[in-house]
């Protein structure tokens, strides 16, 4: 399977800052801003993980891992927050079907070993 990334975040520089990250690594990613955005890339298919902010301005990621669970529940989804590890919003993001949960302040090697840890095997 391709290793290909929807990654959705409303913040531009952290966006795509993560993305030459993720390509430089050998990770093809897919960047959105908002909901909308995101849910018109995700039906074009094709990827085997998305990541999702917790808070995208005024929309909140948890809806938007609402949607892609209900329209594709094969496809893990990392939540990224910028807020400290919350248990309670990990537990949330958990049991609507979040793989797993990573703090925008965790090191890039944990970033991407969450990912490595979701995504589908070649």
């Amino acid at each position: 399977m391709n290793r290909h990334i929807l990654f959705v975040d409303d913040d531009v520089p952290l966006r795509e800052t993560l993305t030459m990250y993720f390509r430089m690594k050998g990770i093809k990613v897919t960047s959105a801003e908002n909901s909308d955005e995101a849910k018109r890339l995700a039906e074009q298919g094709g990827f085997s993980a998305a990541i999702l902010d917790v808070d995208l301005g005024s929309e909140s990621g948890l809806d938007l891992l609402d949607v892609f669970k209900q329209k594709y529940p094969g496809l893990p989804v990392i939540m990224f927050t910028a807020l400290a590890v919350d248990p309670a919003l990990t537990k949330n993001a958990l049991a609507r079907g979040a793989t797993a949960c990573i703090c925008k302040g965790d090191s890039l090697e944990k970033l991407m070993s969450g990912v490595q840890r979701v995504m589908p095997s070649n």
